[in-house]
């Protein structure tokens, strides 16, 4: 069993509870403009311009090494691991396996997910999974579908789904000038805060620290209004997703 990963960062504080171990995986199927990620899009390794290379096929085995490695950490913190990427559920089969070894080896899981996956993949992988962060960007199909390029109906029902299921879910929020700083959708994220399956939002600042991998790639910067320059971060945020 192989999957590609495009990076692993141990000591991790934001991507979940307690000190977790965080697992990338490439492959993406949204287009978001303000993606910060943009080597976890394609599910392949590629090599920038200036030699560097994103993304290797590692084994089931070699990940859960590094994982297992930080054990005492996760019992002293109540963290584990966390999967995201690119969406994880795009390497489904790789992704369901991790998250089967690491609820073996007693250490919890936690997925950043995107909702953008055919809904029984993510109910097989619901079992095995005790928290979800959710990224909520849009609450307009039409809106959504233009910044993302992603059915906004598929992540809906897929939240609902997980709501109904009484999964652990967290949503996560990129907030971008110009596209999402809304105040229908501060009253949209408002909302969901007081819905009682929903543990929690967390609002995450838009900043262009992403920039220089798309030279790297030789890809276009996705070109947007983000003029109001006193929104954006000004350090890049505690998260990779």
């Amino acid at each position: 069993m192989k999957g590609i990963v495009f990076d692993i960062q141990r000591a991790a504080l934001h991507d979940g509870p307690g000190i977790r171990t965080v697992v990338f995986l490439k492959g993406c199927p949204l287009r978001c403009v303000w993606c910060h990620n943009p080597e976890s899009q394609r599910l392949r390794p590629q090599t920038g311009r200036s030699g560097r290379i994103y993304g290797e096929e590692m084994t089931l085995e070699a990940v859960m090494e590094q994982v297992s490695a930080d054990r005492p950490f996760y019992d002293n913190s109540g963290g584990g691991l966390t999967l995201s990427g690119g969406e994880p559920s795009l390497q489904f089969e790789f992704c369901r396996s991790l998250l089967i070894a690491a609820k073996s080896a007693g250490i919890h899981t936690c997925l950043d997910t995107c909702g953008h996956t055919p809904t029984e993949k993510l109910n097989a992988l619901l079992p095995f999974v005790d928290l979800f962060h959710f990224d909520w960007k849009l609450d307009c199909r039409a809106e959504h579908e233009r910044w993302t390029g992603g059915d906004y109906v598929l992540i809906q029902h897929n939240l609902q789904q997980l709501i109904e299921a009484k999964a652990r879910i967290i949503l996560r929020c990129p907030i971008v000038p110009g596209v999402n700083d809304t105040e229908a959708h501060e009253k949209c994220l408002s909302s969901y805060a007081r819905h009682p399956g929903i543990e929690g939002i967390e609002r995450l600042a838009y900043h262009t620290h992403g920039l220089r991998k798309y030279t790297d790639l030789g890809l276009e910067f996705p070109h947007f209004d983000h003029s109001d320059e006193s929104a954006l971060a000004t350090d890049p945020p505690p998260h990779n997703s």
